[in-house]
Formats: structure tokens, C-alpha cells, sequence
């Protein structure tokens, strides 16, 4: 039983104080090494299945969410104003779906320049992070997403990512946005499903 397993409530406890989601080896630094961290966090997911709250994970950390299909009975009337320019949507998209890119790569694929500014604001969303240099001359920086872009889009992984013959099937594709996913992600998954989901935040 939970209740009485010293180290599934010591889990338990550390992941529901936490105001970030954490990794196993970040709740390993908390419960020590003799805790068998991804199995208590499996049983823990599994007792929480069903129930008003549940244990998720996304990318590789863990945290606690409200369930689902109980969200809407939280949702505050005031939404937050956050109205993405469709440069930054795109830019977002081809992060997404090429990471890490560098300005010079999302700029090629896109087919215009980006400015600054746009990067910054996904930054500030907590949607881009910066995620090292590329070994090449001038040792340009590189944007990778962040685990808050998987949990803003409900997405367990990258792999999650909907492809365009998917956007195909449900219709959210228009002939001019097709076109552009097939020459852009052609073998890749199409970024217009973002542009559809931040459209509709």
C-alpha cells in the first residue's frame, strides 16, 4: 500500500512540494539512492490514475496536475493575453521540429530573417530556452524547447508532435499551409497543429 511505503510516500512528498516538475535525479538528491525512484513514480502514476489530481510526466520530469477533464471546473473567467505573431509561431514550430536549431537554420527554412525580438519572446513564454553552441565556425547559439512547452501543449514528448498527414485528416490544413509543410518538413512532422493550438490558447 502507498500509504505505508516508507519510500513511495517519501517520493510522494518531495515531488508534491515541489513547484517545478522534477527528474528522477532530482528527487534521488531529496529520497537518497537507495530509493528506487522510477518504479515508486510508476506505482505513484498508476494510484493516482482516475483520481482529481495525477502524476504525469513530461520529457523526463515528473509533477503533479489537475485531471484532464477537470480542468475546465479551475479555469479562471480572466484568460491570459498572449497573442503570438505568426513570425514567432513559425519560429516556434521549426524549434519544435528541428531542435536545436540555430537563427541561420530556422532563417533557411523559413525562408526570411527573424528578429531577436521574437526569439525573446518565446524565451519569455518559457517555450525556447537557449541550449549550447554548434561546433562550427563562428560557434553560433542554438534554441531547443522547454519541458513548459510540453506541458502547454499537452505533449508527453516530442514524439507527440502531430505530422501533417494527421493535420491533413482533421481538416486544419489549407492548400497554401500543405504546400509549405511538404517542402519544409518533408519525412518530418508539419508545425501548423502549434500555430493552431497557440491560436486557440
Amino acid at each position: 500500500m502507498i500509504e505505508t511505503d516508507p519510500d513511495m510516500r517519501a517520493v510522494e512528498a518531495t515531488l508534491f512540494a515541489s513547484d517545478q516538475p522534477m527528474t528522477v535525479e532530482q528527487i534521488r538528491g531529496y529520497v537518497g539512492d537507495s530509493v528506487d525512484v522510477s518504479a515508486a513514480l510508476t506505482q505513484l502514476a498508476a494510484h493516482y490514475q482516475g483520481r482529481g489530481i495525477e502524476i504525469v510526466q513530461r520529457g523526463k520530469a515528473w509533477h503533479f496536475q489537475t485531471a484532464s477533464d477537470l480542468a475546465h471546473l479551475l479555469r479562471r473567467e480572466r484568460e491570459e493575453s498572449r497573442k503570438l505573431s505568426r513570425a514567432a509561431v513559425e519560429t516556434l514550430a521549426i524549434i519544435a521540429y528541428h531542435e536545436p536549431v540555430s537563427r541561420a537554420e530556422i532563417e533557411a527554412i523559413r525562408g526570411v530573417q527573424i528578429s531577436k525580438g521574437t526569439l525573446d519572446v518565446l524565451m519569455e513564454a518559457g517555450w525556447v530556452r537557449p541550449a549550447g553552441r554548434r561546433e562550427v565556425p563562428g560557434r553560433p547559439l542554438i534554441y531547443a524547447t522547454t519541458p513548459g512547452f510540453l506541458t502547454h501543449f499537452g505533449l508527453n514528448s516530442r514524439k507527440d508532435l502531430p505530422g501533417i498527414a494527421d493535420l491533413k485528416a482533421a481538416g486544419l490544413l489549407d492548400p497554401i499551409d500543405s504546400a509549405m509543410g511538404e517542402m519544409l518538413f518533408t519525412g518530418e512532422e508539419s508545425d501548423s497543429e502549434l500555430e493552431i493550438n497557440e491560436n486557440n490558447a
